[in-house]
């Protein structure tokens, strides 16, 4: 298997490679023994763990069983999965336009019923105006060469955003207070967008939390990211959204949540920030 052209893919099977063969030496035991254990070629087990054949959840199971691992199981499997999962993500980041990454998601967002989400950059996606989802698609559109599609990504996201009004989705957002400020339209645009954001705090099902720049943090701002349910997190980066899926991580993330969650403000504080932002567009 060749290195992969995305280096964060080939760093994710690298890692994972590497993590086989910590647990393979501090079971004690070389290639020859552990092949002998899990019942295939001493060549196959150099394969996995240099990184040059992608491992399958059986080959990890029993590599993991073979070295009295099998607490590592899980967090593993997860990783496994997590580096196809990117894989995916970067040739559709390369190859196609930004509709198609906006309904990748669809089946995702309905299954989910929890969604926490943190942004310390934009308006959330779920909160998004077609005005402000345009400016900031087109942006990004710009910066990564993708085909010109804004229109119908735009369109993609409106209808993914629907998810909002069912009251069988619950929504906690945290947004640092620099998202209310940051110009990535017109001054038009984003009244009607803080508008928006008014608007969506009155529903049943959303909770949202803004962190003040005057407030004393318990932790620092940190990049955007979703958690779904308690099985999948997004974070984002410059390059893709990478997803995140070991047990580990996900409570990773969780934590970071619930600290940044102490240092927001909500309801009239939380208006109040907004209306302070719409007044400074005039």
């Amino acid at each position: 298997m060749p290195p992969h052209p995305s280096s964060r893919v080939q760093k994710a099977r690298e890692d994972l490679a590497a993590r086989l063969r910590e647990i393979r030496q501090d079971a004690g035991i070389n290639g020859r023994e552990l092949a002998i254990r899990c019942g295939w070629s001493e060549s196959k087990s150099s394969r996995i763990e240099n990184a040059k054949t992608p491992p399958s959840d059986a080959d990890i199971r029993a590599w993991c069983r073979a070295c009295a691992a099998g607490d590592q199981i899980p967090d593993l499997i997860a990783a496994n999965r997590q580096s196809a999962d990117a894989h995916v993500q970067w040739k559709r980041l390369q190859r196609s336009g930004l509709r198609r990454l906006q309904e990748s998601t669809g089946d995702l967002y309905q299954e989910t019923k929890t969604f926490r989400v943190y942004v310390s950059d934009v308006i959330p996606g779920f909160l998004q105006t077609p005005g402000y989802a345009a400016a900031l698609l087109s942006s990004i559109a710009d910066f990564r060469g993708t085909p010109d599609d804004v229109s119908d990504a735009v369109a993609a996201r409106m209808r993914r955003n629907a998810v909002l009004s069912n009251g069988a989705h619950r929504f906690s957002f945290v947004l640092e207070e620099s998202v209310l400020r940051y110009r990535l339209c017109s001054a038009e645009t984003m009244a009607a967008q803080l508008g928006h954001l008014l608007g969506a705090m009155d529903l049943q099902n959303v909770a949202v939390g803004i962190v003040p720049f005057s407030a004393q943090r318990p932790v620092w701002p940190m990049p955007t990211f979703t958690i779904f349910d308690d099985g999948r997190v997004h974070a984002d980066t410059l390059d893709a959204a990478s997803t995140l899926t070991q047990p580990s991580q996900v409570e990773l993330y969780a934590r970071a949540f619930e600290r940044l969650s102490q240092g927001a403000v909500r309801g009239a504080a939380a208006r109040s920030l907004i209306a302070d932002a719409v007044a400074s567009l005039e």
